[in-house]
């Protein structure tokens, strides 16, 4: 390795919530492995996650700086300092309130350190302008896909939901290919009212045109996966992005890496893979719904309900708060964990989720088709059932069934918000049967497993996100030394 003075210098700035930050640590170790310094600015408590997850076997050293996080003073409590399932709802205005303040620590870092480069996710729109007072190019690193991308722009450009006389008659998104279809109740977080849709629309512009002036935007996906997409983003948007994932793959090389991603996990491993290592290949259904989803009791009764009446073997993942020692979950049909007892696993909290997928045993997964959970599917080769909640999920669930086909909908009509919706038992049983054990699900878990395939070549040396990253680096470091 180069000396540190001769060496590419890259920030990186994760958004507070675990479904931003461990893509973009997972992009750290990335680069620290090719030879290139990484930092990570994140805020004290957040620390720990950092380092657990940046301090594998394998990893190279990466450097963590802190910036103080003003929960106070925009009124939140003190400890509030990441986005998750305990206090999205309540607290997502203020916490991004939270998030335009840090504007000013990051620049008395960017002036102190002077990095290369600065890779900050798309909620820091303000960081563009940050990087440029220092000369320094900002990279937007995106939290979903080629795809969504697309589509989510096409949908705000040409406005085809205004077009249509009800929420329920289907418009085709104009311009982008492969025929796809929506309808105006499954559109993430329409405006209700006309201020409301103002604001939306300011949002929007902002993210649009600081994205725009940006260096380029870094894409956690693989080019095989969404090639008209990737292709169409570059050309009729002509935007500069590169393709870089799956970037959980880049730790998955043992048991302990896999497990070092996010928080610790809140079932023993040990238990947890003891359990999947007495099932068949393929037999179990894997249920997670993401880190900031949180159902009502009556929603995950019908999925418990749905779960039993499938007959398939599962493992379920449910946020939900801690219980007293002896209360009754309301949440838990009577006597639902006996009947069900060496058929299905519930883990109450955080679930290594990317060693449960990659076990052999694992066939099929129900999920809320957050990119990162969707990507690490694709990448174990599994079937899918989707189920958006909120944001763009629901373009990616028509990626997933309409375009990859590789997963079937659970029936989702309207996009509720992190509330998840109501589903009843009977199309979840329907669902989990048909990647499970229905005529199609083999030919849908072949395509899966082409997919996966194809992942791992693509983060291999000589494969296109290899590549294309190998292009990234030598630019910045060509800009490096042009200035």
């Amino acid at each position: 390795m180069s000396s540190e003075s001769s060496q590419l210098h890259i920030f990186f700035l994760p958004m507070l919530a675990h479904g931003h930050m461990l893509p973009m640590l997972d992009m750290a170790n990335l680069v620290a492995s090719r030879g290139v310094m990484a930092t990570i600015v994140t805020t004290p408590l957040n620390v720990p996650l950092v380092s657990r997850t940046t301090s594998t076997p394998t990893s190279t050293k990466i450097n963590i700086l802190t910036i103080k996080f003003p929960a106070a003073e925009v009124g939140l409590p003190e400890e509030c300092e990441i986005l998750d399932s305990d206090n999205s709802k309540d607290t997502m205005p203020l916490f991004i309130k939270a998030v335009g303040m840090l504007q000013e620590q990051l620049e008395q870092l960017l002036s102190a350190y002077n990095p290369d480069c600065l890779v900050a996710d798309t909620f820091f729109t303000w960081a563009t302008d940050s990087a440029a007072k220092f000369n320094i190019p900002r990279l937007v690193f995106h939290s979903t896909g080629f795809f969504c991308l697309c589509a989510s722009t096409c949908v705000g450009l040409y406005e085809p939901h205004r077009k249509v006389s009800s929420d329920s008659e289907p418009f085709v998104i104009p311009s982008l290919p492969g025929e796809i279809k929506l309808t105006r109740m499954l559109l993430p977080d329409l405006p209700k009212t006309d201020a409301e849709a103002a604001y939306i629309a300011k949002i929007v512009k902002t993210v649009n045109e600081t994205e725009e002036r940006s260096y380029g935007v870094v894409v956690k996906s693989f080019y095989e996966l969404e090639k008209d997409y990737a292709d169409y983003y570059r050309k009729v948007f002509g935007r500069k992005a590169w393709h870089i994932g799956p970037l959980s793959l880049c730790n998955r090389n043992s048991i302990e890496e896999k497990l070092q991603r996010g928080k610790a996990s809140s079932i023993a491993e040990n238990y947890c893979l003891e359990w999947l290592d007495s099932k068949k290949p393929a037999s179990v259904v894997y249920v997670c719904f993401g880190s900031l989803t949180k159902f009502s009791d009556s929603q995950l009764r019908e999925i418990a309900w749905g779960l039993e009446v499938s007959g398939q073997q599962f493992i379920w993942v449910v946020k939900k708060h801690e219980n007293n020692a002896g209360e009754k979950e309301e949440w838990l049909p009577d006597g639902f964990e006996k009947r069900i007892e060496g058929r299905g696993l519930i883990i109450r909290g955080w679930a290594p989720q990317v060693l449960i997928l990659d076990h052999e045993a694992v066939g099929g997964f129900v999920t809320h088709c957050g990119w990162n959970s969707t990507l690490e599917g694709v990448s174990a080769g599994v079937s899918l059932v989707t189920w958006p909640v909120a944001y763009e999920q629901i373009y990616t669930e028509k990626l997933v069934t309409d375009v990859l086909q590789i997963g079937v909908s659970v029936g989702v009509k309207k996009c509720d918000g992190l509330l998840g919706g109501s589903i009843k038992r009977e199309a979840i049983e329907k669902a989990v049967n048909m990647i499970m054990v229905a005529g199609e699900a083999e030919e849908m878990r072949s395509r899966a497993k082409t997919f996966a395939k194809m992942a791992k070549e693509a983060v291999k040396e000589g494969g296109s996100s290899y590549s294309d990253l190998s292009a990234l680096i030598q630019e910045l470091s060509v800009r490096r030394l042009h200035h």
